[in-house]
């Protein structure tokens, strides 16, 4: 498939995940978007729900009404762009139809039926597809996502969360019973409806903490961590709306199991971790990341503080929460799918300022 251009479809192509999907895709060098969905904007060209797009060759393509039939028949590889529980049906129909899936919803992360139905107050009608699932962290999972037929993108605070603590869980630098996870997320995460705490006036001015102690991705990140781990664990997870359009920081406290673990060891552990992940970029000694510096790419920017007073190792971890914590991960997924190489069409710099 890697040889020629890879025909792609967007369901749910209206959001704002939807809506840097069709940004990254207008010039993605293997992909060509064959069929955009929208039960809202059906009708209308590309160009005209996104002038952004005017000029660029998707921008003439016609949305549709989801289809799952006129989906299988255009396209190799669909990106399932829409909410809880409306990917499980059209996920079923195109999967029997042999075709690839990015979930970049919920209903395939969570392994366990009961876990989703608990969080997500809805039934999961597909456990035999759950099971195929791959988890679509490509540092954690790239040989698993390139075999997958069906991936679950990562949500944005987990991506965050897990390329943060995975180097310090996976060589057991930590204790998994101890571990804070402080996270900040930019407004684009709450959705692009029009929802009044996601409000100019609600949120301009302000910053505030919401769901402590039942946020959704919780149990997402504790499936992850528990993986790496080898054994179960529970975090303190944390969230908090910045007044600003995108990005995430998690600010993570951990304990290490050794008191006496020098600031460099733990670094050299991170470095030695990412080294064949161009994605992961860690921070030199004495700098912390920003969410500005991430702004519109697939980087995690991460730094490491060793507090000897509280004898806290503090891990900072920063996304863009639209494009590494959502769209771009699916494109790095597809990539790998389709025998593609992983940054495919993903090089882009920081839009700063």
């Amino acid at each position: 498939m890697s040889s020629t251009l890879v025909r792609v479809g967007l369901v749910g192509v209206t959001g704002y995940t939807g809506m840097e999907l069709a940004r990254l895709l207008a010039v993605h060098p293997s992909f060509r978007l064959a069929a955009v969905t929208s039960r809202q904007e059906a009708g209308q060209t590309l160009a005209e729900v996104y002038p952004f797009l005017q000029g660029f060759a998707v921008g003439d393509l016609v949305v549709s009404l989801p289809d799952a039939d006129a989906l299988a028949d255009a396209c190799d590889l669909i990106f399932l762009a829409v909410p809880h529980g409306a990917a499980m049906s059209i996920a079923a129909e195109l999967l029997a139809r042999g075709r690839k899936v990015v979930d970049l919803s919920a209903d395939f992360r969570l392994r366990d039926t009961a876990v989703y139905e608990k969080w997500y107050g809805r039934e999961h009608s597909l456990a035999d597809a759950l099971a195929e699932a791959v988890y679509g962290l490509p540092e954690l999972y790239a040989d698993r996502i390139a075999a997958a037929s069906l991936v679950a993108n990562p949500g944005c605070y987990p991506t965050a969360a897990i390329l943060g603590l995975y180097p310090a869980l996976a060589r057991k630098l930590i204790d998994p019973d101890d571990i804070v996870i402080d996270a900040k997320s930019g407004v684009s995460g709450a959705g692009r409806g029009p929802v009044l705490g996601s409000l100019f006036c609600e949120v301009q001015d302000s910053f505030r903490a919401y769901s402590l102690g039942s946020h959704r991705h919780t149990p997402e990140m504790e499936q992850e961590l528990s993986a790496i781990a080898g054994r179960p664990l529970v975090v303190s997870f944390n969230a908090h709306l910045l007044p600003v359009n995108r990005g995430i920081l998690a600010t993570i406290y951990t304990k290490p199991k050794d008191p006496g673990l020098s600031p460099a060891a733990a670094r050299e552990a991170y470095a030695s971790a990412y080294a064949d992940h161009p994605f992961v970029r860690m921070l030199p000694a004495g700098r912390l990341p920003e969410i500005r510096s991430t702004r519109g790419t697939m980087f995690c920017d991460i730094a490491l503080v060793a507090d000897a007073r509280s004898g806290r190792l503090i891990i900072v971890s920063v996304i863009d929460n639209l494009c590494r914590g959502a769209s771009g991960q699916a494109i790095a997924n597809a990539n790998l799918m389709c025998g593609l190489p992983l940054a495919a069409g993903l090089g882009q710099a920081a839009l700063v300022p």
